[in-house]
């Protein structure tokens, strides 16, 4: 018999649905596996999800952190060194980096990561 799967879930006023089919004569316990093929897949699709509303989150604030993180720098080179703290000596270091901006670096495509399906 051929099968025909579809999952749909809701999350945060968001709706996902999966789904697979074939035509190929599968067993019981086959349309079971693609069942559970389908689930996962959907799951995955709510995983990408809350961590894509993180990363959102933490971009709204990254460029007010870099500005903030900007003028401390700016504050503490206008001290005298010997005036500085370890902490302040190690935001100079950082800042002078060239990548230092990438502190703040918050992107996420939905990508596929170890913690996840495996694709």
């Amino acid at each position: 018999m051929s099968a025909s799967v579809k999952i749909m879930l809701s999350y945060d006023y968001c709706h996902f649905e999966v789904c697979k089919s074939t035509d190929e004569n599968l067993s019981d316990k086959e349309i079971n596996e693609l069942r559970k093929d389908v689930q996962r897949l959907a799951d995955e699709a709510v995983r990408q999800y809350k961590t894509s509303k993180k990363q959102a989150a933490l971009r709204s604030d990254a460029e007010y952190k870099m500005r903030n993180f900007e003028a401390e720098c700016e504050k503490i080179e206008a001290k005298d060194e010997q005036d500085r703290t370890i902490k302040e000596i190690a935001m100079l270091k950082q800042y002078k980096d060239e990548n230092w901006q990438a502190q703040f670096d918050c992107d996420y495509d939905y990508d596929d990561d170890e913690d996840g399906y495996g694709f």
